[in-house]
């Protein structure tokens, strides 16, 4: 369907010749008036092509003398998304409530109301603040959940993008004076999590209505209910790839023949691109994500951070056979448990302690080790104390533990228990790892290491060392209570591989008529010389002249304009505008120029003054400096970038 969409806007571009009365270059320029109008932008594309294109409208070619209905959607929606926002007295939006198609049937099927106000407002989420202030702010990531349904995540403030605030704090009415951006700032974070978690949903028109704006939507990639496609395995594992397209190279008969062929013999480099980049992941924990207990537990006490005390026991009686009081114990991560043992065995008269049915401790006048029961001084009502400490870590460690505790007594105190101690580790834990996709061409004696950047610095260059080396790295990773604080050598490579392929010796082609062409020929005479059948060579010439190529302009005119911005960005150390002497700044714009009846007319936007008047404008020199300001900024909040 892609191609041949394409092959018939190619086709309509070439349009027909209205009168034998114009030129060559009559007709090439209106043809590319005509194409400029249907795809000069982002908007024009949308509104000509994709919009329609998706909802199985007519699309014309480009000199509208034909339409053709594509059918590129499996199933349309004519709201795939609604979103209202309503502000508060604070400037924060208080109520955003979120209505979704989530199958494209045409019914609603999740309501979202957020539970926060919104203070500001970023590329891929929002944050929260107490209203009208930028204090106690939290951060929020648009999210997909596993079964589908939009949610907010709370990360940290590093992990949105473009972020900057809406309400009293930056200043007053922001929302209700720039309702329509704020309203595509929000419908875009929430599209994106949309599209990213099932690819099949395209989003064909946004229609603002006040403070309400919806999204027409359609299902348009690889026909299936599934919305794990087998055309984003990639992402997931991009190393794949390298393996799965040498397969299907392999298997490809017109691939082996292309391979085969004089255009495949002979020798070439090829440039590969791939990274090192180191992966931290944090795993917080808490004490039952460790320990799982249940069973005849009498009572649980805290003895300390991450430790408590279960006591287990109960009643016996000396003319029956001893009851065991067991509880379990499940212990989930092995790695985390820091000691279990038994602190204190009492009895009136007789205890015996068991794990997993062998004896381990007893507690009485004399020792009862063993599966007989003990001989007399039953019914005395005598307490019997043993608080020797018994390790039982390693028995834990080893998985389920069943602590089981003998009892017989008699008489008014006829009672047993054993005091257990469990200590665990939930303290915030992290774990590493090197991706290393480059470790197939590092090994290949075909490809060599023609470029490497380290965090920033670049160590290789055109396959020589810079003699350049990273100062090692201090990041900060995680949120909230689990945070920590990593530095190493390096966090990321980025590696340029050159891949000799041998392609052979291919024949070289003949270029002596064309040599012969140029020596011999003038601006008024064209020489030619060609072979003949009998191995020689026939010479001709004739005269010749160019025709007339016409006069262009020395350049496209543009204009520059700006129009005024609130410095309302935000960063980890709060609102940008308050950091700064002016609280606004200055957004700058290049349009086009226009053609008018007085000369070119520059087509500035809502609220922007002209800079510089339509002309051969050259900002390469400011341009640089920008760059170089920004790429100088980075370099120094690598150690700079956090809240000190």
């Amino acid at each position: 369907m892609k191609g041949r969409c394409l092959l018939l806007l190619a086709a309509a571009a070439i349009l027909p010749m209205s009168a034998s009365a114009q030129t060559v270059e009559e007709r090439a320029r209106a043809a590319a008036e005509a194409s400029r109008a249907k795809t000069s932008d982002s908007e024009a594309i949308q509104e000509n092509y994709l919009t329609p294109g998706l909802a199985g409208q007519p699309i014309a070619t480009v000199d509208n003398s034909r339409t053709f209905n594509p059918n590129i959607a499996c199933q349309k929606t004519a709201t795939l998304l609604e979103l209202i926002a309503q502000p508060a007295s604070t400037g924060d939006i208080g109520t955003l409530r979120i209505s979704r198609d989530k199958d494209i049937d045409g019914s609603v099927d999740q309501t979202l109301t957020l539970p926060v106000p919104v203070s500001g407002i970023c590329a891929n989420g929002v944050v929260s603040c107490q209203p009208g202030t930028w204090n106690q702010c939290k951060s929020f990531k648009w999210d997909v959940a596993s079964g589908g349904d939009l949610k907010l995540t709370e990360v940290g403030l590093t992990e949105l993008a473009g972020c900057y605030c809406i309400n009293n704090n930056c200043g007053s009415n922001l929302v209700w004076g720039n309702m329509a951006s704020v309203l595509k700032d929000l419908g875009g974070g929430v599209i994106g999590a949309l599209t990213t978690a099932d690819p099949r949903v395209g989003v064909a028109q946004a229609t603002i209505d006040g403070p309400v704006i919806r999204y027409t939507g359609a299902q348009s990639t690889a026909c299936t209910p599934n919305p794990s496609l087998p055309q984003t395995a990639y992402r997931a594992s991009p190393a794949a790839i390298q393996s799965d397209a040498a397969s299907a190279a392999a298997s490809s008969s017109l691939f082996q023949a292309l391979k085969a062929s004089p255009a495949g013999v002979g020798k070439a480099d090829q440039v590969r691109l791939c990274t090192i980049e180191r992966e931290v992941t944090l795993a917080p924990a808490t004490y039952d994500d460790i320990v799982n207990v249940s069973g005849q537990v009498q009572s649980v006490t805290s003895c300390g951070t991450d430790c408590r005390r279960y006591r287990i026991g109960g009643n016996g009686n000396c003319s029956a056979a001893p009851p065991i009081f067991t509880a379990t114990f499940q212990v989930l991560r092995p790695d985390r448990l820091v000691s279990a043992r038994i602190v204190r065995q009492d009895a009136n008269d007789w205890l015996q302690s068991r794990v997993n049915g062998e004896v381990v401790g007893y507690a009485g006048k004399r020792p009862w080790l063993g599966d007989a029961l003990p001989s007399g001084d039953c019914n005395v009502d005598a307490e019997t104390v043993n608080p020797t400490p018994i390790d039982l870590t390693e028995r834990f460690r080893a998985g389920t533990a069943a602590l089981g505790v003998r009892v017989r007594g008699g008489g008014d105190g006829r009672w047993g228990w054993v005091d257990l101690e469990v200590r665990v580790d939930a303290s915030c834990g992290v774990s590493e790892r090197l991706v290393d996709l480059c470790s197939g061409y590092a090994a290949d004696s075909a490809c060599r290491l023609d470029g490497e950047t380290v965090d920033g610095v670049q160590t290789v260059r055109n396959g020589v060392g810079t003699g350049l080396t990273p100062l090692p790295q201090t990041r900060l990773f995680g949120n909230g209570s689990c945070t920590i604080r990593l530095t190493r050598d390096f966090f990321k490579r980025d590696r340029r591989y050159k891949y000799a392929v041998d392609l052979g010796s291919p024949t070289p082609p003949d270029l002596s008529r064309g040599a012969y062409i140029i020596d011999h020929s003038t601006e008024a005479l064209l020489a030619d010389r060609v072979r003949t059948a009998d191995g020689g060579y026939a010479t001709s010439s004739r005269p010749f002249a160019l025709p007339d190529r016409g006069t262009v302009p020395a350049c496209e005119p543009v204009c520059k304009t700006r129009a005024p911005k609130a410095n309302d960005g935000v960063a980890l150390d709060g609102v940008v505008g308050s950091k700064q002497n002016a609280p606004t700044g200055w957004d700058t714009f290049y349009h086009a120029c226009r053609t008018g009846s007085g000369g070119d007319v520059c087509p500035a936007g809502p609220g922007e003054e002209i800079v510089s008047a339509c002309g051969c404008l050259d900002d390469f020199p400011e341009a640089v400096v920008m760059m170089q300001t920004v790429r100088l900024g980075g370099a120094d909040l690598v150690c700079t970038g956090e809240v000190r």
